[in-house]
């Protein structure tokens, strides 16, 4: 593995601590994206689970760092974070690019013989259907169109100069991390893989997040939601709702 220095009060974002939650969830930004996306998550699960958000290098309060532009590498940064961490059952739920990174890490805790308990994929299509793609090849107005046609971020935010500054270069070096990842048709976990998606996303159509059905021996499921690529921002109860009654099954009440 790629030696990276991990730090968790860099890494990992608890909102709102539940330590007597039975169970815990760690959450996978998007590109671009950063652990407070899922503050609202966070806030609504609590207490009976233990929200993990996790921070990539190179925004917010990281932005001095270099983004990490090799996925396994930055899940491997992860899985050395998030170790300390699995005193109780983990679930891992990433959309987009986090999809890629929460299963990578998985895998990871799978080859160690600490296993995740559940993994939900958001927004991303199987692993090993690979294409080529180069919007970080493309100048910054390029990457922009890509984040318009996605409906990922405010306008107010597209049209700002000093803010896009900001934020390009996570944009780039995720882009650059997820489009030069290349899946493996033979990456396989043990544990049950949710996968959900919007009905009208441009870039990952339901067949192709179906395909995240190769990579359990365990049960599968397929979640559809109205909406694009950013259905959880316009679904956040049905989503919120999804997560909870998976919770509410195979976790036993927190004292």
């Amino acid at each position: 593995m790629t030696s990276i220095s991990v730090d968790n009060e860099l890494w990992l974002r608890r909102f709102h601590p539940a330590p007597t939650a039975p169970g815990r969830l760690v959450c996978f930004p998007h590109a671009g994206g950063a652990a407070s996306f899922y503050y609202s998550v966070s806030a609504q699960l609590r207490p009976q689970v233990d929200v993990l958000a996790v921070q990539y290098p190179g925004r917010q309060d990281r932005r001095a760092e270099p983004c990490i532009t090799d996925l396994r590498a930055l899940a491997d940064a992860v899985y050395q974070t998030l170790l300390p961490w699995d005193d109780r059952p983990l679930t891992f739920f990433g959309h987009s690019m986090g999809a890629l990174v929460a299963f990578e890490t998985a895998l990871r805790f799978q080859a160690a013989g600490r296993g995740i308990d559940h993994l939900f994929v958001s927004g991303r299509r199987g692993p090993a259907l690979n294409r080529e793609e180069t919007v970080h090849l493309r100048d910054d107005r390029g990457i922009l169109d890509e984040i318009r046609a996605m409906s990922g971020t405010q306008d107010s935010i597209l049209e700002d100069d000093e803010l896009l500054e900001l934020v390009m270069p996570a944009l780039r070096g995720d882009y650059r991390a997820v489009e030069t990842y290349r899946g493996t048709a033979d990456a396989v976990l043990d544990c049950p893989v949710t996968a959900l998606t919007g009905d009208r996303d441009p870039r990952t159509p339901v067949a192709e997040a179906a395909a995240w059905k190769a990579h359990t021996t365990a049960a599968f499921d397929l979640k559809v939601f109205e909406g694009g690529h950013f259905y959880l921002s316009s679904r956040p109860a049905e989503v919120i709702g999804t997560l909870s009654d998976h919770f509410a099954a195979v976790l036993p009440t927190s004292g």
